[in-house]
């Protein structure tokens, strides 16, 4: 028969889940304890749980558990009476070994008459109270070993199987007999226990911080993987970056990693292995400090040359323009060069600048030949317009000769305005109309 029926383990895990629901801290690992001891409970045969017993799985962890909840665990948990237990003892068994197995019932008004009068009948329950006391305490130790001088998370590991193990035979143990010294069975047979409540119960805080302090050092080691990964993860990111937002992004996850190393608790055995990892993550980062630095200088002055050169593009599109226009687009031009001129050959960025200073250098110049064909276009429109006032004012009081020779200099003009400047069209029309004036008075 289980010790801890269904109906009672259904109402103490409602309620240990209400306490752990209240807790945000430590509610689900404490909560995973209880539930992990309320099980055992149930999967173990033999007497059925007592109200301190059910009380003693989650007083240390939830002291705050409905007393109401706990009484109705207890009375849905209620073992049937000392004479139910006769007869069907007697009913299935009927022989010595059915009476030994009686008399040896977890029931103080069996065992206590015995004890005082018979104690050898009681050898089964001394013999299984003993090995089960040793292996407890011993497990316990073992446990403890593990946890508190482990080398590597396969320590903690095996502590928390010794750790489960000890828990099994505590549960094992018959609390309610603690009062029943067994001198006789000590007399013949040697044991040396100390066996009260108080050293139960320390037992049990033993597995239970045990526990708590397994869980912290596993979920710490796995804290630690995954920093490690991320910091491998940045550092491979640096070095594979090509832009200067790419690098940016990197430095800044390697910062975060370097960041969550020191989250680490470092009463962990995993903090004590972060912090190995943290001085080698900081080195190397420092070490590329100054390639770092650098770069993020070179990167700026390049991003800033880019915006530069883009305003000069957009600027110089759909020619022609005005001469003042491509002033400002070669003024552009010039501070996106004189950006990149200021990244020096030692910086790790050089190379990519100088790539980008002979584009923009080309570009300079082809807008500086764009400004001074307007300039000299638009001055020999103006020359030619002038010339052509004048032989207009003085035309009959000079000799024909003379008027041909100052139509030809107005066309030689006309002819050197550049094609796609913002005056070319204009000039055509003067030119057009100068060239016939000539054929006329050359017919003349």
């Amino acid at each position: 028969m289980a010790r801890l029926t269904d109906r009672a383990f259904e109402i103490l895990r409602a309620e240990v889940d209400k306490c752990a629901a209240a807790d945000s801290l430590a509610g689900e690992v404490f909560r995973r304890m209880v539930i992990k001891r309320l099980e055992k409970l149930r999967s173990q045969n033999g007497t059925f749980a007592s109200r301190d017993e059910i009380r003693d799985t989650f007083k240390d962890e939830f002291p705050n558990f409905s007393e109401q909840a706990l009484k109705a665990a207890v009375k849905a948990n209620r073992p049937p009476g000392l004479f139910g237990k006769i007869i069907f003892a007697g009913s299935l068994l009927g022989s010595a070994a059915g009476i030994i197995w009686l008399i040896n019932l977890p029931s103080p008004l069996i065992r206590w008459p015995v004890a005082k009068t018979m104690p050898i009948l009681l050898l089964p329950s001394f013999m299984s109270m003993d090995h089960n006391y040793r292996q407890a305490i011993a497990l316990v130790e073992q446990s403890d070993q593990l946890v508190n001088k482990a080398t590597a998370v396969a320590d903690f590991d095996l502590g928390e199987i010794k750790a489960k193990e000890a828990q099994k035979h505590l549960d094992a143990l018959p609390v309610w007999f603690l009062g029943y010294y067994p001198q006789t069975y000590c007399n013949f047979f040697g044991c040396r226990w100390r066996f009260t409540v108080d050293e139960f119960q320390a037992a049990r805080k033993n597995v239970g911080r045990m526990e708590a302090q397994i869980f912290q050092q596993k979920n710490a080691f796995t804290q630690l993987n995954q920093v490690e990964q991320n910091l491998n993860a940045a550092k491979q990111q640096y070095q594979q970056a090509k832009t200067a937002a790419d690098r940016q992004k990197a430095t800044v996850n390697w910062q975060s990693a370097i960041d969550q190393l020191n989250q680490i608790p470092a009463e962990t055995l995993a903090g004590e292995t972060a912090k190995k990892t943290l001085k080698a993550a900081e080195r190397d980062f420092q070490a590329m400090g100054g390639v770092a630095t650098g770069s993020v200088q070179a990167d700026n002055l390049i991003e800033a040359a880019k915006e530069f050169a883009l305003s000069a593009a957009v600027a110089a599109k759909k020619p022609p323009h005005p001469a003042a226009q491509w002033e400002q687009i070669a003024q552009l031009w010039q501070e996106a060069i004189n950006r990149l001129k200021l990244i020096s050959v030692d910086n790790p960025g050089y190379l990519d600048a100088q790539t980008k200073l002979a584009q923009y250098q080309k570009d300079l110049g082809i807008t500086q030949i764009r400004l001074e064909a307007e300039k000299d276009s638009a001055k020999a429109l103006q020359e030619a317009k002038s010339l052509l006032a004048n032989l207009q004012k003085n035309v009959n009081s000079q000799n024909p000769g003379y008027s041909l020779s100052q139509l030809q200099q107005i066309i030689n003009q006309l002819e050197s305005v550049k094609p796609g400047t913002t005056v070319y069209p204009e000039s055509q029309k003067w030119l057009q109309s100068a060239r016939k004036k000539q054929q006329e008075w050359q017919k003349n």
